[in-house]
């Protein structure tokens, strides 16, 4: 297994109930078992003002978190350098005003 994919991915849980949105950056991982013994798997995405669908994976077999984890991971790490080019953006212009 690649290195990237045995890095652990900040977790919190919540209640499905739960009626706030996901916090920015952070993502909501819900499962729950098929008929076929698989499981459903959805992933949803906190952005600044909403939450949107990041993936589904449906009837996934066996273990899933294998499957699961590499886009996971993936996002986060994505969505972090993302928000780091955009502080830096806002500190250029701000600079820029000046």
């Amino acid at each position: 297994m690649p290195q990237s994919a045995v890095k652990p991915i900040p977790t919190t849980w919540v209640s499905v109930r739960d009626p706030h949105p996901v916090r920015p950056g952070s993502v909501l991982l819900y499962w729950e078992p098929t008929p076929s013994g698989g499981m459903n798997v959805v992933a949803r995405l906190g952005l600044a003002s909403t939450d949107v669908p990041l993936a589904t994976w449906p009837d996934l077999p066996g273990d899933w978190i294998r499957v699961v984890h590499p886009t996971l991971l993936e996002t986060i790490g994505l969505h972090a350098a993302l928000s780091v080019a955009t502080k830096a953006l806002h500190l250029a212009n701000r600079l820029a005003d000046v």
